[in-house]
């Protein structure tokens, strides 16, 4: 075979919704100067699962990189603005902390300030942790701005809130804008090369086979490239994170559109809360081996805010990932690759991962076994990574009473995550990362919000009184509080920033 004949100039994406659409607005953007053809194939006939609503501050640099317009395109999802995540009752019930798109305080010394707030905290002399995060404070009290060029105020960032469906439509109809081509039916066969294996086409119902040298699988749980047609194994995860069903239903918004998602513990999982323009995107997580079916849909039902706009949906998925992430001429995106559910509104982060990676690692010539073994290689990182970050929620709880609750407190779990614990609870001790998603203030969040406090702190506060450390605690509270309460209303932001209301022929409420 000729290296012409190698080359990679078709690509074909098995799959629409949020995965596939990004992934081609993405190719066709960031590497529209290769003259690719890229041909996007779905059927209206197969639903997307769509719960996904929450997004972390990562997908602004999507938006950049490819040029989006945010304002459109909070207008055109019903967008509202996400500076964190709250969550209720995960620690203790009563409990409530926020993961914030932000930091903990500022530089007082040589130590770090978590080091200092510790110590002070030891003595009485401190508040709770949240009173020194700006997007904390902003987001309990509804109030939202975006970062300023020069901003002297605490460092933060921020996410959105959005209709998923709404969001791959918009993305479908700006990638045929500059040259993807949709094919609409449903794939019957999957036609692959004798020699090496290798995925040569998709056959669909009318009988039209559509040829590529690079597929990309984005067809969700069923990974019908991946799994089906590769057999490519999938490795469980849910001796570590057992939820393994979700119900899912939007309802009228009760009237708090706060700037944050919100994640309630419940009997045996927990329930979320994503309040867009129009609606609230609500759904309940669980474990079917320690919580009915029906018992589950009917507490979500009675835990919604407002009149429900549908009947509940039930999911179905178990935990982890493929061992391969990129088999043969084959990259699997989005479910298709793995799943670990939705408790940090991981999978969109997950999608731009994985087509990120692609881009930088983009075959030429030919499909290199050193560029699929990159890819793995990273997309581990991230899997294993944003796996022990969600395991800490369920281990570190000090719930009674619930069985479901004191299993995960007294499960195995990775050595990873064991000895970060161990690290955090001796010194506060914290890794950093070159990759990775969550870095030192997330994990801080979900330690000090579910009651895992150091033990200890660095010997170098030691060098500034008690007093003084204590008048300088203040001022960043006072600092933050101010700053805090002089932001505009979220949604007024929004009213002036990216309102979908009449887009959308409804109203507010």
């Amino acid at each position: 075979m000729t290296a012409r004949a190698q080359q990679i100039d078709r690509v074909v994406i098995v799959g629409g919704g949020t995965a596939g659409w990004m992934t081609a607005i993405a190719l066709a953007r960031l590497l529209g100067r290769l003259g690719l053809s890229i041909t996007l194939v779905e059927s209206t006939a197969i639903g997307t699962v769509g719960v996904g609503e929450a997004t972390l501050p990562q997908i602004r640099t999507f938006n950049r990189l490819l040029g989006l317009d945010e304002r459109e395109m909070m207008a055109r999802t019903a967008a509202t603005i996400k500076l964190g995540i709250e969550f209720r009752d995960w620690g203790r019930i009563g409990d409530r902390y926020i993961h914030p798109f932000g930091t903990y305080g500022e530089e007082i010394g040589q130590a770090s300030f978590i080091d200092y707030w510790a110590r002070a905290r030891a003595a009485g002399k401190a508040a709770p942790i949240g009173d020194y995060s700006l997007p904390i404070v902003a987001a309990w009290t509804g109030r939202f701005e975006p970062p300023k060029p020069d901003d002297v105020r605490q460092p933060y960032d921020f996410a959105f809130q959005f209709d998923a469906g709404l969001y791959a439509a918009w993305l479908a109809e700006l990638a045929q804008q500059v040259g993807v081509a949709r094919r609409e039916g449903k794939i019957t066969e999957v036609r692959r090369k004798g020699e090496s294996g290798d995925i040569d086409a998709v056959v669909l119902e009318s009988g039209e086979a559509i040829e590529g040298d690079l597929f990309i699988d984005c067809s969700g749980f069923r990974a019908l490239l991946i799994g089906d047609t590769l057999g490519t194994a999938f490795e469980d995860w849910s001796h570590w994170l057992p939820c393994n069903r979700a119900y899912a239903v939007p309802c009228a918004n009760g009237g708090d559109h706060g700037p944050y998602t919100r994640a309630t513990a419940r009997k045996a999982g927990w329930q979320w809360r994503i309040p867009l323009q129009h609606r609230v995107g609500n759904g309940l997580v669980y474990c079917d081996a320690w919580w009915d079916d029906q018992d589950a849909a009917d507490c979500l039902m009675a835990n919604l805010e407002g009149e429900a706009g549908a009947e509940p949906r039930q999911l179905r998925f178990t935990t982890g990932r493929r061992r391969s992430l990129w088999q043969g001429n084959c990259v699997a995106i989005g479910l298709a690759g793995g799943f670990l559910e939705p408790l940090e509104s991981t999978s969109i982060d997950l999608i731009q991962s994985g087509i990120l990676n692609l881009v930088d690692l983009f075959p030429g010539a030919a499909i290199e076994p050193a560029a699929r073994r990159e890819y793995d290689r990273l997309m581990d990182l991230e899997f294993e990574r944003i796996r022990d970050f969600l395991v800490l929620h369920y281990v570190a709880n000090q719930r009674e009473g619930a069985e479901f609750w004191r299993a995960m407190r007294t499960m195995a779990i990775p050595d990873s995550l064991a000895e970060k614990i161990e690290d955090f609870r001796c010194r506060a001790i914290l890794p950093e990362y070159a990759h990775g998603l969550f870095q030192q203030v997330s994990w801080i969040s979900v330690f000090l919000g579910q009651n895992v406090v150091p033990e200890a702190w660095d010997p170098r506060t030691a060098g500034l009184p008690e007093a003084e450390l204590a008048t300088w605690l203040e001022g960043i509270h006072q600092r933050i509080a101010r700053d805090a309460a002089a932001m505009p209303d979220h949604l007024d932001f929004i009213a002036r920033s990216g309102a979908a209301f009449e887009a959308l022929g409804e109203t507010a409420g």
